[in-house]
């Protein structure tokens, strides 16, 4: 297996090591950082009753985590295509600005309004986040997220309804991607299977479907219970 397999377990125990929440093998982030948690690339019950001890009764898991065992059930199942940059034109934008924690409420109404993904109050502690303004307000954003040893995930790429059609974007995504580059490391991104429009602009971009994974929704059952 490499890092990108379960890029959540190897960036809350590498790069992302100050954030992660630990438990034995079983790892997460705070609550108002991600809602995303991992378990080891052959979690065996131990590792799932450690991560029921950080999270509770319900987990948000990806990666090869496999079944839950005996006490568990699967509430829910997404189907989650990961693309690598295989040849992406990325490039610095001059419209770009950084992006920082006094920016965050704007940023939580725009993410808010588009649904890019979960983004908390403290999700932009995970990485680099670029915006664009028009008037003064922020229109568009984007960001880095998972961060495996050598790779960083672009994500939280959104455009406010009244901008769409302009490819900011676009713009952003390739942004952030330089910035990842100029680090020596390899974007890399997920998006939902079912969201084809985003799928066919990845891969016409320049991104590679590396694997097909999932996030998995579990919960331990109740004892006694139906």
């Amino acid at each position: 297996m490499t890092t990108l397999d379960n890029p959540v377990h190897a960036s809350l125990t590498g790069p992302h090591a100050h954030l992660a929440q630990r438990r034995g093998n079983a790892v997460r982030y705070p609550a108002d950082v991600s809602p995303f948690m991992a378990l080891p690339d052959r979690a065996t019950a131990a590792d799932w009753a450690d991560i029921a001890a950080l999270a509770g009764e319900e987990v948000v898991l990806s990666g090869p985590q496999g079944e839950p065992p005996a006490g568990w059930e699967v509430v829910n199942r997404l189907p989650l295509l990961q693309f690598v940059d295989d040849g992406i034109t990325a490039a610095p934008d001059e419209e770009a600005v950084r992006l920082g924690p006094a920016d965050v409420p704007e940023m939580l109404a725009l993410t808010a309004a588009t649904k890019p993904g979960p983004f908390l109050p403290r999700t932009i502690e995970m990485g680099t986040y670029l915006g664009i303004r028009r008037g003064g307000r922020l229109i568009v954003m984007a960001g880095e997220r998972m961060h495996p040893p050598g790779f960083t995930e672009i994500s939280g790429v959104c455009t406010d309804p009244t901008a769409r059609g302009q490819g900011l974007g676009t713009r952003l995504l390739l942004a952030i991607a330089a910035g990842i580059r100029e680090r020596g490391e390899t974007p890399f991104l997920h998006v939902l299977a079912s969201n084809t429009g985003a799928v066919r602009l990845y891969e016409h971009l320049g991104f590679a479907l590396r694997q097909t994974t999932e996030i998995v929704v579990a919960r331990r059952e109740t004892p006694g219970g139906p």
